[in-house]
């Protein structure tokens, strides 16, 4: 390993998830020998190019990294993101770069398929409204509806990666009626050991009792639920989100749920965060919002920081991590160059 690593840590750490991050750094990067530091201000939450050049590797949390971020950069070979989004991440841009993006699919998978199960029991049993009914002195006489039981509902997923076949896993024994997913690129056989039957989209759509979007955000998934998507639903499913806020136009959702196009909608993300005081989503019935931080466990904390970290010291050591995005860089000779240069 070169005896010079260092690695920059993003200093919006140091505002959303100060306390959360720094014992993960002592117990992995410590005995590895590698040095990490609180990075510059970065002006906008953009990286900056002179910023970027000063690291081997960057541990990131929602930093963006433009084309101009990475441009002239030459030091830099991984950015170790805390997490699984990557939309924030130029990733064309630092593969032409020569820099690897690696991401923590592991520690993510259980805490944010707990957070879907969780949105899915309480827009289920009316939660929030009967908590809100005790607090403003009624009773279970007053309840304006009764909620319902899962069992012999269909449970739907748009997406079906790491994610996804974890809530599967979790509620095989819930008794759900069905279990569908729409994805294009998932293994036929994973989804079959797991009782998932591959759907087409307007299929997904319209069987869904709970459908939870569960796929990464690109410029192929950016709105991909609209007004048609939105209207094909049964006018008693639940809608839950907690991948990311563009995926679903606001503007289509609003309507659905104000109009009665769907029973109800559990969002932990939205098109802008936080969620502007005016957003008409906040006057919608039948809504449960969470700040883009229910699956925020202690675990999760822990966990994507550890894998974070080996990440970083897997490159350090002149390896390939595990989670890697942009594969292509794989066959870059730069890239290549760097990991040889970290191997002596």
């Amino acid at each position: 390993m070169s005896a010079t690593f260092r690695v920059g840590i993003t200093p919006d750490f140091f505002v959303e998830a100060r306390g959360k991050f720094e014992k993960e750094l002592e117990s992995v990067l410590g005995p590895a020998g590698v040095a990490w530091e609180e990075m510059p201000a970065m002006p906008g939450n953009v990286a900056t190019p002179e910023a970027c050049d000063r690291y081997d590797a960057i541990f990131a949390l929602a930093t963006k990294f433009t084309r101009e971020s990475v441009t002239g950069v030459h030091r830099l070979a991984l950015i170790s993101r805390w997490g699984v989004g990557y939309d924030m991440i130029d990733t064309d841009a630092i593969t032409d770069n020569e820099i690897a993006l690696a991401i923590t699919p592991q520690a993510v998978k259980r805490p944010v398929a707990e957070a879907i199960l969780t949105l899915l029991m309480a827009l289920s049993t009316n939660l929030v409204k009967q908590d809100a009914l005790v607090r403003r002195g009624g009773w279970r006489g007053d309840l304006p509806s009764l909620g319902w039981n899962i069992k012999g509902r269909v449970l739907g997923s748009l997406g079906c990666g790491n994610i996804a076949r974890e809530l599967f896993s979790m509620v095989q024994s819930l008794g759900f009626g069905a279990l569908i997913a729409h994805d294009p690129y998932i293994d036929k056989a994973q989804a079959a050991a797991l009782n998932i039957e591959l759907v087409d989209k307007e299929t997904l759509f319209r069987q869904s009792d709970y459908l939870a979007v569960n796929t990464f955000l690109n410029a192929q998934t950016r709105g991909l639920v609209g007004e048609p998507e939105l209207r094909m639903m049964k006018p008693t499913a639940y809608l839950i989100n907690t991948a990311r806020g563009p995926i679903v136009q606001h503007q289509p959702l609003v309507r659905a749920l104000n109009e009665g196009w769907i029973a109800g909608a559990g969002l932990d993300v939205f098109e802008t965060e936080p969620l502007p005081l005016d957003h008409p989503l906040r006057e919608c019935p039948n809504t449960i919002f969470t700040p883009h931080g229910l699956p925020w466990t202690l675990e999760i904390a822990r966990d994507n920081s550890l894998e974070a970290c080996d990440n970083i010291v897997t490159v350090a050591r002149g390896a390939v991590p595990a989670a890697i995005v942009n594969k292509q860089v794989l066959g870059r000779e730069g890239f290549l160059n760097k990991l040889e240069r970290f191997r002596s």
